[in-house]
């Protein structure tokens, strides 16, 4: 209550016409619901200001479309890194920085708290997600998939698998499932022959896949038993697994993780009341408090001391963390860099080969 009291101090210095509310795109189900918990309902508390959530597949496209109309509807968006530079290069976002960011709750400075990178002009990250890949394990009464090579075998594990439509994670995983470290993925892939590789083993697999675009839909097949084994977000599969009881299992190896940040849309219809749900969200403790939510990382390394139970009073949270030590033996860090670079192209030639017999 001390927190809430002092927050709201802090903000009725800043003038909101009417209270406005807060509109924040996102990705629906568990991630929603965790940010929900986590950051809106404490923002709402502290400032009487309500958030609105709207949830959408993939935020940046449709901000880059309100934003190039001249018509936002949106004052906060969560988007992926690559979106975040590229969407800020393009001058469709509103700066943000790390000026404005609180310091840590122990007093360590913005720029000192926030993981590496966390923290860009136009964006602020909350936390570190990973595309994993699961399975139910009641359909594995003998073997069981341990690593991402599993994953491209129809001849040891037959049957369908569940993939992102989408060029990004999934050139990356098909490489390390191809026998390349982790650590020469982007080299690879930067290299005509790389990319050819990449597609020559998603090749592999194409005609057992069923495609999915939503974060909801991979737990869904899974359940449903249309496919055997699905990528996911870690954070769904844990939802389903630890809150809902499904029998799934999170297979670590050949991760492809990265942040999600909060983004300001270049025009935002309440960008004050806006800045300041980035602030409030971003701080230490809101960041720790989504952790009992969901199995994502936070992006402070000040909320890291006080991630603990998951909402249930009974689950430890860090095995289930993308960062935990024993899930990244074989780990990718998305690369924003080469996402920025090459998308257009990598998700055209993506494109014609879905297409493609």
């Amino acid at each position: 209550m001390k927190k809430l009291l002092v927050l709201s101090t802090a903000l009725t210095a800043v003038s909101f016409a009417a209270q406005a509310d807060v509109t924040v795109m996102s990705w629906g189900g568990a991630y929603t619901k965790s940010q929900v918990e986590a950051y809106h309902k404490p923002f709402t508390a502290a400032t009487g200001i309500n958030v609105i959530s709207v949830d959408s597949d993939n935020p940046a496209p449709q901000i880059k479309t309100q934003v190039e109309a001249g018509n936002v509807s949106i004052d906060v968006g969560d988007v992926e890194y690559a979106d975040a530079i590229r969407l800020c290069d393009e001058g469709m976002l509103e700066p943000i920085g790390m000026d404005v960011l609180p310091a840590g709750a122990d007093g360590t400075p913005a720029a000192d708290d926030f993981l590496p990178g966390a923290v860009t002009d136009c964006a602020v990250a909350t936390i570190v997600f990973s595309t994993v890949y699961g399975y139910d394990n009641t359909k594995f009464p003998d073997a069981k998939p341990t690593t991402m090579a599993d994953f491209f075998d129809t001849t040891k594990f037959p049957g369908k698998r569940g993939l992102r439509k989408g060029a990004k994670a999934n050139l990356e995983m098909a490489l390390m499932a191809d026998g390349v470290p982790a650590a020469d993925v982007y080299a690879t892939l930067g290299t005509p022959e790389g990319v050819d590789r990449a597609f020559a083993k998603l090749d592999t697999i194409k005609s057992d896949v069923i495609w999915w675009e939503a974060g909801a839909q991979p737990p869904q097949l899974l359940a449903d038993g249309e496919v055997l084994m699905s990528t996911a977000y870690n954070g769904r599969l844990f939802a389903a697994a630890v809150a809902e009881g499904k029998p799934f299992t999170t297979v670590w190896d050949g991760q492809v993780y990265e942040y999600d940040l909060f983004v300001i849309p270049k025009g935002a219809p309440n960008k004050d009341a806006a800045m300041e749900f980035v602030k409030f969200a971003t701080s230490t403790q809101a960041l720790a408090d989504q952790a009992a939510w969901i199995a994502y990382g936070p992006a402070r390394k000040s909320s890291g001391a006080l991630v603990g139970m998951y909402n249930d009073g009974k689950t430890e949270m860090a095995p289930y963390m993308p960062t935990s030590a024993a899930n990244l033996g074989n780990a990718l860090a998305s690369s924003y860099e080469f996402w920025v670079d090459h998308d257009g192209e990598l998700n055209d030639r993506f494109n014609a080969w879905l297409a493609s017999n």
